[in-house]
């Protein structure tokens, strides 16, 4: 495909990376608003929904830099590809699980696709759009439809509950990757990195463990004890193998990621911003949909509805954000952003069962919203235009790497924030009656337990157990949502302490090459 056909299909192109991303994006958050529903059918924990919507997005982080190096050097047209269609048939076999495990092991090769997906979409863009001014734009663009994307997860996934088996939250990928599939064979062009060496596979088995034992351990946390020796083990052997990737990448001649690229000031800062703002709204989203569901008392598809808001404010702001970049250079907008997010998650550490939805709870939601679409586009235009273009793939590999890695830590850490506030409480009250232990420890594992044995309960505490429930749950909420707030406002001050002014980024020049890296 010569020069002046991409040029020409440039825009129909960026649709398809477009669809592309949006189906594994919404993967991210689609199956939380059938977290209740898991629960009861299959008996799944607090633990166990922590592991189905982090498996997915564990192996996704896991497996991005190893997808961003099989796509420079295999060509990242056939990355997206190989990518959709394994997704698309793990999809299918999570939709007919039996159980909480085989659905994890599902989810978890799910993120095998998709970390082959999504860095490919980043780094065509990157070498279809090579002026600098419509480059921005087309990122705006991939950058809004994939926060779309984490805000019509729930709406899509109640909608589907609504009138069908949880499994169908699975099986609607399937129509989507068919058109994508076909579009990109006819429409998408191939590219690669050049210059690059053999694969880096001790590097990938570093990163891997590394990243995947740090969640494992955070997730765990709570009930292995915060300050026990296992908990503070997992911690140190998880940082001694990152440590590891980084001396490895350093030191051989062919590396999967050239570390060195986080000297350059805007590359790890904007990066940086990234990961926070997905900690602090995957943490969110992880709790809201369940605020909905078993405090609020809503449905699946109206519980999916209340979270519109949030995808109606991301889809205004989405579009101005590159400009105001531009306006006003990333590091007033970046941190802005993540102010605002900051403010949101305060707000939402103060709902109750009875805050009003069109007041408090639609202006944190619209403060969060907006604030995430102040930090994705300015924030991965800064990571790939501190790259040469032949280091497309590389850039994509650790703008998404970051994005989820800190939507799966914040999904585990407050989670696990929460499951430390939440069972102490309700298993302190339920310790009052005489209820049986095992049915206590339940209640303990999931809110949705805690609810089944307030129904099996004599009638005369059905309410005081159900009450109880839900006010140990709006504990574990608040906490939760104040120690993403905490990381919020730390990554602000840090956004605008350490990203440049927007002459060094936004100049309508070519993007520099990075200094010290492989050539």
């Amino acid at each position: 495909m010569n020069a002046d056909v991409i040029h020409r299909r440039r825009w129909l192109i960026l649709a398809v990376l477009a669809a592309s991303v949006f189906l594994v994006v919404v993967d991210n958050t689609i199956v939380n608003v059938a977290l209740p529903r898991l629960s009861s059918d299959l008996g799944a924990s607090t633990t166990q929904l922590q592991w189905i919507v982090d498996a997915y997005s564990l192996v996704f982080a896991g497996l991005l830099l190893a997808g961003g190096a099989i796509g420079d050097r295999l060509g990242r047209k056939g990355a997206l590809q190989i990518g959709l269609v394994i997704f698309a048939a793990m999809s299918t076999l999570g939709a007919f699980s039996q159980n909480s495990g085989q659905l994890i092991a599902a989810r978890a090769a799910m993120g095998i696709g998709a970390a082959l997906v999504f860095p490919a979409t980043l780094a065509i863009l990157t070498n279809v759009f090579t002026d600098p001014t419509e480059r921005a734009k087309a990122i705006g663009a991939w950058s809004a439809v994939s926060g779309a994307a984490v805000a019509f997860g729930p709406i899509t996934g109640g909608l589907l509950l609504e009138h069908y088996w949880w499994g169908s939250v699975l099986l609607v990928n399937l129509p989507i990757v068919a058109v994508a599939l076909i579009a990109g064979a006819i429409l998408v062009p191939t590219s690669r990195d050049p210059e690059v060496g053999r694969f880096d596979i001790p590097g990938i088995l570093l990163s891997i463990s590394g990243i995947g034992l740090l969640v494992f351990t955070v997730i765990e946390g709570p009930h292995w004890g915060w300050t026990s020796t296992t908990t503070f083990g997992g911690f140190i052997l998880s940082l001694v193998l990152l440590a590891g990737f980084v001396l490895r990448e350093l030191r051989t001649d062919h590396p999967m990621l050239d570390v060195r690229v986080f000297r350059i000031a805007r590359f790890s800062a904007a990066a940086g911003s990234i990961a926070v703002a997905f900690f602090a709204l995957f943490g969110f989203i992880f709790l809201a949909t369940q605020y909905f569901q078993f405090v609020r008392g809503y449905s699946t598809l109206s519980a999916g509805l209340h979270t519109l808001p949030f995808a109606i404010f991301a889809g205004i702001t989405a579009p101005f954000a590159a400009r105001l970049a531009m306006r006003f250079g990333p590091r007033r907008v970046i941190a802005t952003g993540l102010l605002s997010m900051c403010v949101g998650l305060g707000i939402a550490s103060t709902f109750t069962a009875s805050t009003s939805y069109f007041g408090v709870v639609v202006w944190s939601m619209a403060l969060m919203a907006t604030g995430l679409s102040l930090v994705t586009s300015p924030a991965t235009e800064a990571v790939m235009s501190s790259l040469p273009k032949e280091k497309a793939g590389a850039g994509a590999a650790v703008n998404d790497t970051t994005r989820e890695l800190g939507g799966t830590l914040g999904v585990a850490v407050v989670g696990s924030v929460f499951a430390s506030a939440y069972a102490p409480r309700i298993g302190e009250f339920l310790g009052q009656f005489p209820v049986p232990a095992e049915a206590i420890a339940a209640a303990r594992d999931s809110v949705a337990a805690a609810i089944v044995v307030a129904g099996r309960a004599p009638q005369e505490v059905q309410a005081s157990i159900t009450a109880a429930a839900s006010s140990a749950f709006m504990d574990g909420m608040s906490v939760g949502c104040l120690v993403a707030a905490g990381v919020a406002l730390v990554g602000s001050i840090t956004a605008f302490l350490l990203l440049p002014d927007r002459n060094s980024i936004y100049d309508h020049r070519e993007p520099i090459a990075a200094e010290g890296l492989h050539t």
